[in-house]
């Protein structure tokens, strides 16, 4: 079963953020299991919303990928995760 991710990076700027993107590289090395993803800035940081195909595939994800791209960008963040099923979705 899909399941919809809402990520809030507390204190993280675009810059910040866009070093994050460029390391973690799901445009260039697409993840299995991520079906759609979308971001943007917050009053207070950055948010991502993500729907994967399980939360077991994006777990897997940040282990390999996220968590090394964060320690080797140096940026600091302490990300809140918010789990939503998903009763359906439609893409191109």
């Amino acid at each position: 079963m899909a399941v919809g991710l809402r990520i809030k990076l507390p204190g993280v700027n675009v810059e910040e953020f866009d070093r994050l993107d460029a390391a973690i590289d799901v445009r260039g090395n697409h993840p299995d299991g991520l079906i759609f993803s979308a971001s943007g800035p917050t009053g207070d940081g950055w948010r991502v919303v993500d729907i994967w195909e399980s939360r077991a595939q994006f777990d897997a994800f940040a282990g390999e990928r996220i968590g090394p791209a964060v320690g080797a960008t140096g940026v600091s963040v302490q990300p809140e995760i918010a789990e939503f099923p998903i009763h359906e979705y439609v893409s191109r």
